[in-house]
């Protein structure tokens, strides 16, 4: 299979439209909320839908608004809740309140110099 520059170019244009499509709709989402979280459902469905078609990582700012198990918009304080563990190492907990899943985030503290 052969690329050319043209190819290329034309890939990174698609992808470069599809995050800014993507970059919308989160913002979207982000505003309705709070008087339409169906709508904001919807606007998270489609971007993430944009994103698989045209093969985009999303970004991690964007991968940590959405539940890993239902693939639903969480934002903390309307529909998550956000908890800091101290056990073994210091993590966040983020609990998704639609379907009660769990993700762990460490949190990265100074490292002792000795």
């Amino acid at each position: 299979m052969h690329t050319t520059q043209e190819g290329l170019t034309a890939m990174n244009s698609t992808k470069q439209i599809a995050l800014q499509r993507v970059h919308t709709l989160f913002g979207l989402a982000k505003q309705v909320i709070h008087e339409d979280p169906e709508q904001a459902q919807r606007y998270i469905k489609i971007a993430r839908k944009i994103a698989m078609r045209t093969r985009l990582r999303l970004p991690k700012e964007y991968r940590s608004l959405i539940c890993r198990k239902c693939k639903s918009f969480i934002l903390p304080g309307v529909n998550c809740r956000i908890r800091i563990q101290q056990r073994r190492e210091p993590h966040m907990v983020i609990t998704c309140l639609n379907c009660g899943g769990h993700s762990r985030i460490p949190l990265k503290g100074r490292k002792k110099q000795c």
